[in-house]
């Protein structure tokens, strides 16, 4: 598709956002959207390659020429349309897809300028598609009279239920919470990820047929082989992520005010503790330090600000240059006041004589020969160590899949690190007709990669059911 126009604006058109200093004291979504107008002059910066990179760059191969050029010509609600065919939840991708590193970094535009703003335009068409409240489905099977399952409501399921329920399944989505979204509403803050926009992608779930069963364990409620021999299940992809969290193993780390980020967010995001009432409240440090520094501890850091921390600190072992998380969520913690204490790394927890933690002892670090993720191995400095005054302690280092899946289906291979050995092309573990994707086998990830899993293995099941 063409516009017929010449691109207008040589730089991207930057997307507006809450004032730092009012956005520290509230949960509201920081980056405002496009408006119109802002969204046509985006789209219109696309020249329209005729071998669109950005599309290989893109984990669910969205025809992302196709849907800007729609957005250039001010067909909006069409433009949202055209990208659910290959991203059933393009609201949530516009929002937290690493955009950067993967299609626009493909962009033509970024070689002598900006990329196109892909992400914002996806997040445009999508927010303005839903404002309109109206539903299409998008091209649907007949029913074909089979059963899948799908465990876990995280991206990765999400996605792969979607798919599948265009192709004429009978789909159940297994979600041990009380609230489906998995990660992204538990894991991911209001502030970034608004947990209307997840309920009503699931909501057009819903629409295209796909039943969710909530509260339900895979593992306790129902076994993977229960599910399959007596439930009537033809296959079962199991997205159940990672949610299982990883400490330092230093002392005093079971002191009162330390968590693993999963609770604190959890406890913040799903079970709302920022308000005054809250049944499962957390303690609103006034000196907080997070350990991490990927796109969770900037999380974590970032809600312990919001829920009224006078100082709120990132510890990182390595410099800001080896830090996994986006460019954008580092500066935008960096607006709201978060401290980056870099090179450092805790050796211990502090707590006072009632067990309370009241500070972390840390050691600076510097720099080595690369390890195996290709970044420099971070050393300790001899006798460096110093103290951190704090009083509460959130640990950001990373997540392992619940060893409940492999306790109770043992004949699905597992790798030392307790992940499920699946095939990334197609999803296939070693038992037949069951399949995996996401966090459960690549460890902690992108949502969009576990969206391109959970498609991948889609594919796989329509194939192999169709035998």
């Amino acid at each position: 598709m063409t516009t017929g126009k010449k691109s207008v604006c040589a730089e991207r058109i930057p997307m507006k956002e809450q004032d730092p200093k009012a956005r520290v004291k509230n949960f509201n979504e920081v980056p405002l959207g496009y408006s119109e107008s802002e969204a046509v002059l985006e789209a219109r910066r696309c020249v329209q390659c005729k071998k669109p990179l950005c599309v290989k760059g893109c984990p669910v191969n969205v025809n992302i020429p196709e849907f800007v050029g729609l957005i250039a010509n001010g067909k909006f609600v069409e433009a949202a349309r055209r990208i659910k065919e290959d991203n059933a939840l393009p609201a949530i991708c516009g929002r937290v897809c690493p955009q950067e590193t993967q299609c626009e970094e493909k962009c033509i535009l970024g070689k002598k300028g900006s990329p196109l703003a892909v992400g914002n335009l996806e997040r445009f068409a999508a927010d303005f598609e839903m404002a309109r409240g109206e539903f299409a489905a998008p091209g649907m099977r007949p029913k074909n009279g089979k059963k899948v399952g799908v465990v876990g409501s995280g991206p990765a399921g999400l996605t792969a239920a979607g798919e599948l329920a265009k192709q004429g399944f009978d789909v159940t989505v297994f979600e041990a919470f009380h609230e489906p979204g998995g990660v992204l509403v538990y894991g991911i803050p209001e502030f970034r990820l608004p947990k209307e926009i997840v309920r009503k992608e699931i909501n057009y779930l819903e629409k295209l047929g796909v039943h969710l069963e909530r509260n339900f364990i895979v593992g306790r409620t129902a076994t993977i082989d229960g599910l399959l021999n007596e439930e009537g299940f033809s296959a079962i992809f199991v997205g159940s992520g990672a949610g299982l969290p990883s400490f330092m193993r230093i002392p005093g780390e079971n002191s009162i005010g330390v968590y693993s980020a999963n609770e604190y967010l959890t406890r913040s995001n799903l079970m709302k503790a920022y308000k005054e009432d809250a049944d499962t409240p957390i303690i609103r440090g006034r000196h907080v330090v997070t350990v991490g520094g990927g796109n969770v501890a900037m999380d974590s850091a970032r809600t312990a600000a919001r829920l009224g921390a006078e100082t709120s600190s990132i510890v990182y072992r390595r410099t800001e240059t080896e830090m996994p998380a986006r460019s954008v969520e580092i500066h935008h913690a960096k607006e709201e006041g978060i401290i980056f204490r870099l090179l450092t790394n805790p050796v211990a927890i502090l707590a006072d004589a009632q067990g309370f933690v009241k500070a972390v002892r840390c050691i600076r670090m510097e720099l080595g020969a690369p390890d195996d993720s290709g970044r420099r191995r971070p050393l300790p400095v001899e006798g460096s160590e110093f103290d951190i005054d704090c009083d509460v302690v959130i640990v950001a280092v990373g997540n392992n899949p619940h060893p409940l899946i492999r306790e109770t289906a043992p004949d699905i291979a597992v790798s030392k690190h307790g992940t499920i050995v699946a095939d990334e092309a197609d999803g296939r573990t070693s038992k037949k007709f069951v399949y995996a994707g996401g966090d459960i086998v690549t460890g902690a990830a992108t949502v969009i990669l576990a969206m391109g899993a959970g498609k991948n293995a889609a594919k796989s099941i329509a194939e192999d059911l169709a035998k």
